[in-house]
């Protein structure tokens, strides 16, 4: 399973990046997460649904009360998942 989210809200300069990542290692998801220049956050995630459930409900939650997430934008992305590991890109 192949998802691209995109996170609105306050999600830059609050550790959003990084706990993406901490959370991505938990739960075994590959991919990466960045910041965009909008404001916005960017994570490709790859992994088992039954992993990917967890991980996107914990992303919906934000990592900490400095951060707001207002909404998460989701899609399934075809296509072959060649990620080793997951990334903090930027």
């Amino acid at each position: 399973m192949l998802k691209h989210m995109i996170i609105h809200g306050r999600v830059q300069g609050v550790g959003f990046r990084m706990t993406a990542k901490q959370l991505a290692d938990t739960y075994h998801i590959e991919g990466q997460v960045q910041n965009k220049q909008d404001g916005t956050v960017e994570i490709i995630a790859s992994g088992e649904e039954e992993n990917m459930t967890p991980f996107i409900e914990k992303i919906r939650q934000g990592p900490s009360p400095a951060a707001r997430v207002q909404h998460v934008d989701i899609k399934d992305i075809d296509g072959p998942a060649n990620y080793k590991g997951f990334r903090v890109v930027g």
